[in-house]
């Protein structure tokens, strides 16, 4: 049995806090508050700020654990590195965690390479992003180290420049600085994978869509292993080369790329598993590869062998959407969750809450993970579930 601690304790982390408690280990989980959902499943749940690198080192030198990490979190990503490198525990390095997590710092290291990437710039100040909009036409606007697409906004005019500059720098946490990017039209896709000290997997592969009244948050994801419309082993290589170029020396990657003009854009890459599950649940039911496994192997001590167990063709993950207004009524949930093919699915609103239309990630209602064998089964299965569930809003 080994202790680890899991910074960050909030509902994605929960499946790696079980896990790791599932194979006899002993955790501690630190998060912002005190009923963070992990902690009811961990040895030991202590409230600290995730990015507050010195109370959580604090934490970790009273339980001294063999092991420290965190899933599916960005912002976490430089404090567990900074405690695993004053403590002398494997880690990826606070340099690499920099690179991974601050976007500036990503397009910067990159630039000289032969990796398809946006134009970008470094902007202080409102003027600054307004002066290097009038170069890229259509740009948008991201915090330089936040998630969940917060503070994310496409711009083009000064005008939209004004009335959301505010916003994204509030996000940033390196520096009071944003990052412009040139907008790249075209289809979304994201990339996960799994680094071992020998080599490195592409795990899974999701053409996203977005909802159509807000471009920056996506509305679903499609996972496949193969895509009759783009070249996935093209895009399975682009990764793979893009993770050794990081020089990532261990663990999970997600990665966001845009395809124009027969080119795969970096959009950006993370040192962590994709959010709402996708490393811990999708992962494994479209590569048979329990990522999160092989993780907590690696960080203590144990071996690094990568299965491939039964596994899926066909999997989505899809946010749910209801007209905006005051909730009245909510029917069908029982009847989606016998649904065949439904792995897991979650409507966070409730009678007496008012919708809204999403505006970042975290805004979204729900959720769901649907797998199939075929993709004609795939849609039968996600209308069916789609139909089953009814949020009844009343405008007024």
């Amino acid at each position: 049995m080994a202790k680890i601690m899991v910074v960050a304790g909030g509902t994605w982390q929960c499946p790696i806090v079980r896990l790791a408690k599932s194979k006899g280990h002993y955790v501690i989980c630190s998060n912002l508050y005190e009923d963070s959902p992990a902690f009811q499943y961990a040895d030991a749940g202590v409230v600290a700020d995730v990015l507050d690198k010195e109370k959580n080192l604090e934490i970790a030198r009273q339980y001294r654990p063999d092991a420290v990490l965190t899933e599916q979190s960005d912002i976490a990503i430089p404090t567990v590195a900074y405690i695993a490198e004053t403590l002398g525990l494997k880690g990826i390095g606070t340099e690499t965690a920099a690179r991974f997590t601050n976007k500036y710092l990503m397009r910067e290291f990159l630039k000289d390479s032969s990796f398809a990437l946006p134009g970008y710039r470094l902007c202080r100040s409102a003027q600054e992003a307004k002066d290097f909009l009038k170069e890229i036409g259509t740009g948008i606007i991201k915090p330089l180290d936040s998630q969940s697409s917060r503070g994310v906004h496409i711009v083009r005019s000064e005008e939209e420049i004004d009335r959301n500059f505010e916003d994204c720098i509030r996000y940033s946490n390196a520096q009071k600085a944003i990052l412009l990017e040139e907008y790249i039209e075209g289809t979304e896709f994201t990339v996960d994978g799994l680094k071992t000290s020998g080599e490195y997997y592409v795990t899974a592969i999701s053409e996203k869509e977005h909802f159509a009244y807000n471009p920056s948050v996506a509305n679903r994801l499609m996972f496949s292993n193969e895509n009759p419309k783009y070249d996935y082993e093209l895009l399975r290589r682009v990764n793979t080369d893009m993770v050794h170029a990081m020089k990532l020396p261990f663990g999970l990657t997600h990665a966001e790329y845009k395809y124009r003009d027969g080119n795969f854009y970096l959009i950006e890459i993370a040192a962590r598993g994709g959010g709402t599950k996708i490393s811990s649940d999708i992962v494994p039911l479209i590569s048979g590869i329990n990522s999160n496994e092989v993780l907590i192997n690696m960080l203590t001590g144990g071996p690094e062998t990568v299965e491939r167990r039964e596994h899926y063709d066909y999997a989505v993950l899809g946010f749910l959407d209801f007209k905006p207004g005051l909730v009245t009524e909510i029917r069908g949930l029982e009847e989606a969750a016998a649904l065949p093919g439904v792995h897991d699915f979650s409507l966070e609103v409730k009678v007496g809450d008012r919708l809204e239309q999403a505006q970042d990630d975290r805004s979204r209602c729900g959720y769901y993970i649907i797998y199939a064998d075929t993709a004609a089964e795939l849609e039968q299965r996600e209308k069916a579930l789609r139909s089953a569930i009814k949020v009844i809003t009343d405008e007024r």
